[in-house]
């Protein structure tokens, strides 16, 4: 008999679920996920199973952890102070591809360098640059190497990362490792956002391991891929990027096991996203044009996905033009005031009570900011660290903290670094002011609602009556942003064209007479024609609604708040190889690797060699990874043409797919 661990980090809660041989949930349990430090949730979690199941630590064969926390930091904006060096491209590239956005400030370098499509070198790497820049302190946490045609030949990357580690020590993401395929300043986003990730991904897997570690937990651990594969600790620290949506692919997984479903949509709601796919054949779709999260649209091979900023503590913003006014939702998540007061009750209720005695709403009413410890601070402008002297160690209201406007500007820049969290009004308040929810300070809740309830509309009106309404409001807004999100998906990915982005139908307002059941001179009706798989801690909460919105079944099945758990549990390690061979000559077949192209002569050796490449490459890896009982299968596209009366070879992809059951230890 095998017994599993499971643990999923989600920006609010940290779920851990003991299983017996992929078959039985035996006990699972909840803790609030501690961003100061990771391994205290974790371990609350873990500890909480172990003493309900009554389980030996000892007994535990293998580890697997899925998290939400590379997705939140995307979406959110956040992660550590990265510096791109882009090799063979030219300045204006970062503008009109989207890497200066990405950048968000961030310093670049643009060095002369980069190969041609068939892999020759197209100019000589300028080391002498990046040495005279490399000498200077940019308070950079990780380095992006990105060069022209690297996938052809990677040798400028290579190089530049070689120099890199050499002079400064920090980790290096080059882009040729993350992907295989052409499109070098999407290959630069990619290993830009990578870089972005390491320190925050390694943080985690560190203090994970060091979590089951003080239990007694010697088990080997794995870590869920965005695409719901399993990989190595080790290999996690080195393509984090890789798990972005692993907490969305494990709840996939999840949900398939609990629920058996063939044909359905899944919608996992958390504290910082809404993660939305669809089932088909009881598998998820693999996004072939690469992940997307927030606004960033990567390489990474993931799971179909649609990723929006919304969840139990999404940040609430006040409509306060116009008549009548309104609440909109995320896409940032803050700490609930409920969560926040529970925490440092001394603090926030004397402060609440002291906003409530003003006769006139302020700015800043029920917002409150904390420091977060333990994260790099390189790089920050004397402005941010006055800032973050002043809020100290302890949490303090905004309206104390910020003296001018401009001090605003230099907030932004600590919530983006992960440096500061802000706590406001979040549905989870609104759920505790309704009594749905009681996990932390009701009363604080309230008190928040009725500071926000105050507000004015543009006709001078209260926003709300009382804390109650206000509630209500928010969780109808929630089931409309999430019914859109499900609305959003199903367009995307329906076997019929409409010709409208997904966007603009789900919003459309045909769509939306339909959903509300519209009878006129015209009757619309309109809805999903699929069930929907909610997920989630707080689905019980909203998701009801959701269903009955969009006029369909909402299933919600016994474990749904730990799905990403259990999915971490009962997936497989899967490791994909992709590469090309080209013809750079009459006669010549040119296959590129990590050493650089190598000729054939012969169409068969090109392609023989390169699938053994890739096969012994991927088969070390899934090793590596934890892998036996390894299986694999091969796929070649191989493109050629008629020229003169004869068949040109002109290109063919080879892609290599091993997989394995992870090893169990005895």
């Amino acid at each position: 008999m095998a017994l599993l661990l499971g643990v999923d980090t989600g920006g609010t809660y940290t779920d851990a679920v003991l299983m017996r041989d992929e078959e039985e949930v035996i006990a699972s349990a909840k803790a609030l996920t501690t961003r100061h430090d990771l391994a205290i949730g974790i371990g609350g979690a873990v500890a909480r199973v172990l003493e309900q199941s009554g389980t030996d630590p000892a007994a535990i064969g293998l580890a697997s952890l899925s998290t939400t926390l590379a997705t939140n930091a995307l979406v959110e904006g956040q992660g550590g102070r990265v510096g791109l060096v882009y090799i063979g491209f030219r300045d204006r590239d970062l503008e009109t591809h989207g890497l200066a956005e990405a950048l968000a400030g961030d310093p670049s370098l643009v060095l002369a360098g980069g190969h041609s499509h068939a892999g020759g070198e197209a100019a000589p790497l300028d080391l002498d640059s990046l040495r005279a820049w490399l000498s200077e302190d940019h308070g950079i946490s990780a380095f992006a190497v990105a060069g022209q045609f690297a996938t052809r030949n990677p040798a400028h990357e290579l190089q530049a990362a070689e120099l890199i580690r050499e002079r400064t020590g920090r980790p290096v993401s080059c882009s040729h490792h993350l992907s295989a395929r052409l499109n070098g300043p999407k290959r630069a986003l990619t290993a830009v956002l990578n870089a972005r990730l390491i320190g925050m991904i390694a943080r985690l897997i560190d203090r994970a391991e060091d979590g089951l570690r003080d239990l007694g937990i010697t088990a080997p651990l794995m870590v869920v891929r965005g695409d719901g594969a399993l990989i190595s600790a080790d290999q996690a620290r080195e393509r984090p990027i890789e798990t972005i949506l692993s907490g969305p692919a494990a709840s996939l997984v999840g949900a398939r096991w609990m629920t058996g479903a063939q044909s359905a949509l899944v919608s996992d709601i958390g504290g910082t996203t809404t993660d939305v796919a669809v089932l088909r054949d009881g598998r998820p779709a693999i996004d072939p044009a690469g992940a997307q999260v927030g606004p960033w649209r990567t390489m990474v091979e993931a799971v179909a996905m649609r990723t929006t900023g919304l969840g139990g503590d999404s940040e609430l913003h006040v409509q306060d033009e116009g008549l009548i006014g309104g609440v909109t939702l995320g896409p940032r998540r803050v700490i609930p005031i409920s969560l926040i007061a529970h925490e440092a009750p001394d603090i926030v209720h004397p402060v609440l009570d002291d906003q409530l005695r003003s006769t006139t709403p302020g700015e800043f009413d029920a917002r409150f900011l904390r420091a977060v410890p333990g994260i790099d601070a390189g790089g920050l402008q004397d402005r941010d660290r006055v800032l973050l002297d002043r809020i100290g160690d302890a949490v303090r209201p905004v309206s104390e903290v910020l003296k001018t406007r401009m001090e605003a500007q230099a907030l932004h820049r600590l919530v983006t670094r992960g440096l500061v969290q802000v706590a406001g009004v979040t549905p989870s308040d609104a759920s505790h002011v309704l009594g749905r929810v009681d996990a932390w300070d009701a009363e604080a809740a309230r008190k928040a609602l009725d500071l926000t309830a105050r507000k004015r509309t543009g006709a001078g009106n209260r926003l709300a009556p009382d804390p109650e309404t206000l509630a209500r409001m928010i969780v109808d807004q929630l089931t409309h942003q999430t019914s859109l999100a499900l609305l959003e998906t199903a367009f995307a990915e329906d076997a019929h064209e409409f010709d409208l982005p997904p966007e603009t139908l789900a919003r459309h307002v045909l769509m939306q007479r339909g959903l509300d059941r519209h009878r006129g001179l015209v009757r619309l009706d309109a809805g999903l024609d699929v069930p929907v798989i909610g997920l989630g801690a707080s689905a019980h909460c909203y998701y009801p609604a959701v269903g009955a919105r969009l006029g369909t079944e909402m299933i919600l099945p016994e474990h749904a708040g730990v799905a990403n758990a259990i999915g971490a549990v009962v997936g497989r390690v899967t490791i994909r190889r992709a590469g090309t061979v080209t013809a750079p000559g009459e006669g010549r077949y040119r296959i590129h690797l990590d050493s650089g192209p190598q000729d054939f002569t012969q169409e068969d050796e090109a392609l023989t060699a390169l699938s053994d490449h890739l096969l012994r490459e991927a088969r070390d890896t899934a090793i590596a990874a934890g892998a036996e009982d390894i299986q694999h299968k091969i796929a070649q596209d191989i493109r050629k043409a008629q020229a003169e009366g004869r068949e040109v070879f002109l290109e063919a992809e080879i892609t290599v797919e091993v997989s394995g059951r992870p090893r169990i230890a005895a």
